[in-house]
């Protein structure tokens, strides 16, 4: 029996309907119902850079903003990530790689790194998804390099939450006399864990890495968060001790920055030779 042309059209677009749902649904560059449920806001479409800044080195690679040739960080200027939040992203790096995400002002920054070819992966407190130079995570979460990473960041009040791949790899109170020394650390790196108020920069590093699904939400008082323990991996002593010769460098170089600045400063203020 042969088919009208009426059904053999109802059953190409039931055909096209069966690929193209799975497609939409899986799109990394999309908020899910839960998502917009909990009051997301999508920061990247993965077709354009809307709302980015950046000098051109980063490009669209199949649905990702890919970071192709030296020229900076890109950073999201439509609006300034809230005082309490939830970050969602993806990303992948190349061997080797290294990157970050910056949240907060100064140097808030999740680590994006191949903890196996990477300097920076010896040292747990400037691992993957470390809070640079300042906590560890309680272990390596990363998947292998070229695939996909999911992170997550939360912040409520006085709380920094890093997540990679589903686990809760760093959760700590900064206001905690507990975690004194490890604040400490990170200010005399030049960071303000008070700070806040900052637009999301993804880094370029040099390195070849990329970001997709980018989603953020404000979170309120009452938004409640895992509150686990989670353990920073322990970091061995010859790693601590090189670790303290590379923050005494960090200080000898911004002091020696400084100095050069305020003579400059000096010299522009110093009134000419009357002419004779």
């Amino acid at each position: 029996m042969n088919a009208s042309p009426r059904t053999l059209l109802l059953a190409a677009i039931s055909l096209v309907a069966l690929f193209a749902l799975p497609a939409v649904a899986d799109d990394p560059n999309a908020l899910t119902a839960d998502e917009k449920q909990a009051g997301f806001e999508l920061l990247f479409n993965g077709r354009d850079f809307d709302g980015w800044k950046q000098s051109g080195n980063w490009v669209i690679d199949d649905g990702a903003m890919f970071r192709e040739k030296r020229g900076g960080s890109i950073v999201y200027e439509a609006k300034k990530i809230p005082d309490d939040f939830e970050l969602r992203f993806e990303w992948k790096v190349g061997e080797g790689a290294n990157s970050g995400v910056y949240y907060r002002p100064t140097q808030y920054e999740y680590q994006i790194l191949d903890n196996g070819k990477h300097h920076d992966g010896l040292n747990p407190r400037s691992s993957a998804a470390s809070l640079y130079f300042c906590m560890a995570p309680s272990h390596d979460a990363t998947k292998p390099v070229g695939q996909w990473n999911i992170g997550r960041i939360i912040c409520q009040g006085t709380v920094i939450q890093h997540w990679l791949n589903g686990r809760k790899v760093i959760g700590f109170d900064y206001a905690d006399p507990k975690w004194t020394d490890n604040v400490e650390m990170l200010r005399k790196r030049g960071g303000d864990l008070a700070a806040r108020g900052a637009n999301l920069s993804l880094q370029d590093h040099g390195d070849p890495v990329w970001f997709r699904a980018i989603k953020l939400r404000p979170l309120g008082p009452d938004d409640q968060l895992d509150r686990t323990p989670v353990t920073p991996a322990t970091i061995p002593d010859d790693v601590l001790k090189a670790e303290r010769e590379k923050l005494d460098r960090i200080i000898k170089a911004r002091a020696a920055k400084a100095k050069a600045q305020a003579r400059k400063a000096r010299a522009k203020r110093k009134p000419k030779p009357a002419a004779r």
